[in-house]
């Protein structure tokens, strides 16, 4: 099969999206671009090319006989093993990386013994992985760095006692550890893991004994399914890093603009908040660009400013959100400088702020500047679609509405659960463009 692949390489994250040859989406792939934008690259393909072939089993599964429900059930099965395989593979990439780093960090830590500390944690990890990959499992976050993250701090915490197992130095080793760890490809085929769904389907009485030889026959055809990449486009941050001819690079404004028009045929403005920059769009009713306004001068109120935040409360990006929208007050923030926002977080917690009203100020003060940017590109145009990594974050989703109905009325606003890809979608159908062309 011939596939069309788009991949928007962001300066926190990289996604991938692969389209079949009539411009369906395929699958998609996401990772950390902190380490290794070249990496990066290619973990992000990969992910895309094994959520395609999860998508391919789900079809060749349809033609097995099976009721729609049992269909969904065993493909939730199937991604549940191989993400669950994933993982566990990483927490072993982890173990050792954090017994490598172990003589640096004990060290700077005299009389700290943290070997047997580093197994008790992570066999306590590896017994909570099942649940993470469950089906119907909630709370999961996306990024290995920051599932791994967030329970190494919690349970860091429970079992520090000071001397020999610090607090500092065990999330010090962590911290190095992740680095090396997050952004390698695990090298794991989705066939693997068929037999196993199948099993577990069986055990759990959603699957008959006699179906079973059929259905595994199904899932193994979609998902070694061979592919070819026939055509590539890429965007983003650290675009000029992609292993693409300088033709096959578009730039970010025009890859939101297609992708959210894309998505959503109706819109005419798109506020697209990344890691490192924000950028307000205006679009034509063929998802042609036709202004546009950028921050010019730093990350400031962008997804690394979150990520920043996140590290310094010790908390997944993921809980930032939901945390800020548990707020009493919005506190007002007076700078969303990067450089400073440590200072004044740590100043107003001093001050017996509580931190939901913290983070609910943050957020109001991060939207207010894309307003500015938004009413500089031409204003909020109905309809609206809202793109990027921050447009999963329900706080930062909540303040948009409320300063867009009290600046502009009642606008209809756009946001896909894949919002994050909006740019890799939009490169995807130019990959696509370009090769009817050229054909």
């Amino acid at each position: 099969m011939r596939l069309y692949v788009g991949i928007d390489l962001g300066s926190t994250t990289t996604k991938a999206v692969v389209l079949d040859e009539g411009g369906r989406p395929l699958g998609r792939g996401i990772t950390n671009s902190r380490s290794d934008y070249d990496v990066a690259c290619a973990v992000a393909r990969r992910e895309a090319l094994d959520d395609a072939r999860l998508t391919l089993a789900r079809r060749a599964l349809a033609g097995a006989g099976l009721p729609p429900p049992a269909q969904e059930a065993l493909i939730a099965r199937l991604e549940g093993a191989f993400r669950l395989a994933q993982h566990v593979a990483q927490l072993d990439r982890l173990e050792a990386q954090l017994h490598a780093e172990l003589p640096a960090v004990e060290r700077l830590f005299p009389g700290a013994r943290l070997a047997p500390a580093f197994d008790e944690l992570l066999a306590a990890m590896r017994d909570d992985a099942p649940a993470l990959f469950r089906a119907g499992a909630q709370g999961r976050a996306t990024f290995f760095r920051d599932a791994a993250g967030s329970q190494w701090a919690r349970r860091a915490e429970a079992m520090s006692d000071g001397r020999e197992r610090p607090y500092e130095a065990l999330l010090g080793a962590f911290d190095k550890a992740i680095l090396k760890v997050e952004g390698a490809v695990v090298d794991l085929e989705l066939t693997q893991v068929v037999e196993d769904a199948v099993g577990a389907a069986i055990e759990q009485g959603e699957l008959e004994t006699g179906r079973a030889a059929a259905v595994t026959d199904a899932l193994a055809e979609g998902a070694g399914a061979a592919l070819e990449v026939a055509a590539a486009v890429g965007t983003g941050y650290g675009r000029a890093r992609l292993p693409f001819p300088k033709e096959r690079i578009r730039s970010e404004i025009l890859c939101h603009g297609l992708g959210a028009h894309v998505l959503f045929p109706g819109t005419r403005t798109v506020l697209d908040i990344g890691g490192q920059d924000t950028k307000a769009i205006q679009v034509d009713d063929q998802g042609i660009v036709t202004g546009f306004q950028m921050n010019d001068r730093c990350a400031a109120g962008c997804g690394r400013y979150l990520g920043y935040i996140a590290d310094e409360m010790n908390l997944g990006l993921h809980e930032l959100g939901p945390l800020a929208l548990e707020a009493r007050r919005s506190v007002r923030i007076s700078s969303t400088c990067t450089v400073f926002a440590g200072a004044e977080l740590r100043e107003r917690l001093a001050l017996g702020q509580r931190r939901e009203d913290i983070l609910a100020g943050l957020h109001r003060a991060i939207i207010l500047r894309a307003m500015s940017l938004l009413a500089r590109s031409g204003g909020v145009k109905d309809e609206l679609t809202f793109t990027g990594g921050v447009a999963n974050n329900p706080a930062a989703v909540a303040a948009l509405r409320q300063l867009v109905e009290e600046g502009y009325g009642k606008v209809t606003m756009n946001i896909s659960p894949d919002s994050i890809y909006t740019g890799a979608l939009g490169a995807a159908h130019f990959a696509l463009r370009d090769a009817l062309v050229a054909a």
